[in-house]
């Protein structure tokens, strides 16, 4: 019964965490979100009693998403356009403590109760994830090292475009006109 409803939690959570990363405008909720995303897909693999899995999920992925958020940052400025119209603040504060301390719940509950164990493990005196690791870097190692080689040309190429929609390189201007650069953006936003 317990994993019944933890599933459909984070089924719910998952899928409302991927829709505002897909429909909302703001770079950084969308990153947010999609950080969140991310670590909701991970209780999947705790539920299935795949530990290891669910913490690679959480520090890969989530990692990931982190660079990508500061990238994000860098490259857009995305707090000049930042409303926040909260109408009942109390309430939406208690609603997030409320599905925070649910999810922590969820999460800690198996740890209480006899579920921390893995059923079946595969070397009992090795452990799984050091037959994860063997198959990685024997059967799996050309994917895995095309796999990085394609995230290593994204990021160059990311790199590359932001590059390109820069007018001026402010790394070789001077003080004064760097002043100035920022005063003519800031007479651009309040014109718009």
């Amino acid at each position: 019964m317990f994993e019944v409803v933890a599933f459909y939690l984070f089924a719910f959570l998952t899928i409302a965490m991927f829709s505002i990363t897909i429909f909302t405008k703001n770079v950084l909720y969308a990153l947010s979100s999609l950080a969140a995303g991310m670590i909701f897909i991970s209780a999947f693999f705790f539920l299935l009693d795949a530990d290891f899995l669910g913490v690679v999920q959480i520090i890969v992925y989530t990692g990931a998403v982190m660079a990508l958020y500061a990238f994000g940052m860098m490259f857009f400025d995305s707090l000049s356009d930042i409303e926040e119209k909260i109408a009942n603040p109390k309430l939406a504060f208690g609603l997030t403590g409320f599905v925070a301390l649910l999810i922590v719940i969820i999460f800690i509950a198996p740890l209480i109760g006899a579920n921390a164990h893995a059923f079946y493990p595969t070397h009992p005196e090795i452990g799984n994830i050091q037959d994860v690791g063997i198959v990685l870097f024997t059967k799996y190692l050309v994917p895995f090292e095309v796999a990085a080689i394609m995230l290593l040309v994204a990021m160059i190429g990311g790199i590359i475009l932001a590059g390109k929609k820069m007018d001026i390189s402010i790394t070789q201007l001077s003080e004064q006109e760097v002043d100035k650069h920022h005063t003519n953006i800031e007479i651009k936003k309040d014109i718009k």
